[in-house]
């Protein structure tokens, strides 16, 4: 398996019924007091279980660290974590152990590998994003103070949240199941979530981050551009289908006149169209893109499919299944931005000489 980052490096291991999930993260500064509370803190936000409108899966999620950190300072040496996996119920995916789940990596798991770990779909499960959320929450940390990183849902199906970013108060993102800070919208995307849960069905959506102050500079000119190492990490997110920034699809209905961000005395912009990124490279503005999902495709509801001998079947889903992925998916976006700003910040501070 690849690795997430270029210079910060996280690996993972783990299967959604096995014993347990965890990581290696490499090349994490020496001397680093780290926020251990933050970081369960960031997990407790992702974990199941938090309400009605996701999965009743219980889990603790407690994060254990077994190396690279001593009295609370990192000692630059590979950070080994480890998270148990405690409320498995297997028996619920029994009636797919020879059956491909249309949607789900049932099939290409098993032409690539020969072999496939049907218990909650294996090492293809988002349960993986618990270990992103560890190292992303621990990257956050080795960026300057002032640098903020907010995600929020911004659509759940046709309702959209119309309020532009800059007026809304992200302090209420957490203020509501859906993680929507505009209080009339969360009630309206609330609603339509459980009216799909009801019908044994779910819906998807989009969430839209916004990253203030990151230091100008921040990307690399070619093939680490900051945009593609972003919408690279975004891609790998369970049921992610889609990522934009700044003025993204609506950029090419516009011109260059129309779209182009004139600059003013102190070499900020009158506009930010370029979401915050020039030549792949941060250019002090606000950083903002949108990342969209695909309803789940676990369904309560019985589909025609074929088992792994070609014979037509019928799958129902059974147990415990998000019917919306875009509450518990906020603090992933987040997280995972977070991996990606401080894996290329490390990396600039190698750019400059300064004496």
């Amino acid at each position: 398996m690849f690795n997430l980052g270029n210079f910060l490096s996280l690996s993972t291991f783990g299967e959604s019924h096995g014993p347990a999930y965890g990581g290696i993260i490499t090349n994490f500064p020496a001397g680093f007091k780290v926020d251990l509370d933050e970081v369960q803190h960031q997990l407790d936000r992702r974990k199941p279980g938090q309400s009605a409108i996701v999965t009743q899966r219980k889990e603790s999620d407690t994060v254990k660290f077994l190396s690279g950190i001593f009295e609370g300072q990192s000692t630059g040496t590979p950070i080994g974590f480890l998270i148990e996996n405690e409320n498995q119920k297997s028996r619920d995916y029994d009636h797919i152990a020879k059956a491909y789940r249309p949607s789900h990596a049932d099939f290409t798991y098993d032409q690539k590998f020969g072999i496939r770990d049907y218990r909650g779909g294996g090492k293809s499960s988002a349960r993986e994003t618990v270990n992103w959320v560890v190292a992303g929450s621990l990257a956050k940390q080795l960026l300057p103070e002032d640098v903020e990183i907010k995600a929020y849902v911004s659509s759940v199906g046709e309702i959209f949240c119309e309020k532009p970013y800059q007026d809304l108060d992200f302090s209420r993102i957490d203020s509501n199941d859906v993680r929507c800070p505009d209080a009339e919208t969360a009630e309206k995307m609330i609603s339509k979530i459980k009216e799909i849960k009801k019908e044994g069905n779910t819906i998807g959506g989009t969430i839209t981050c916004v990253i203030k102050n990151l230091p100008i500079g921040v990307g690399e000119p070619v093939f680490g551009k900051l945009q593609a190492e972003l919408a690279k990490a975004m891609l790998n997110i369970n049921a992610c289908k889609g990522f934009e920034y700044g003025s993204g699809f609506c950029g090419a209905k516009m011109t260059g006149k129309d779209h182009n961000d004139l600059f003013n005395e102190d070499f900020t912009t009158k506009t930010n169209l370029s979401g915050g990124i020039q030549g792949g490279i941060s250019n002090g503005m606000d950083i903002y893109f949108r990342v969209a999902f695909k309803p789940v495709a676990t369904i309560l509801r019985p589909q025609e499919s074929f088992d792994t001998q070609g014979n037509a079947v019928t799958v129902e889903g059974k147990g415990r299944h998000d019917p919306c992925v875009l509450p518990r998916a906020v603090p992933i976006v987040e997280n995972l931005a977070a991996f990606v700003l401080a894996d290329l910040f490390l990396i600039n501070k190698l750019r400059k000489y300064d004496m």
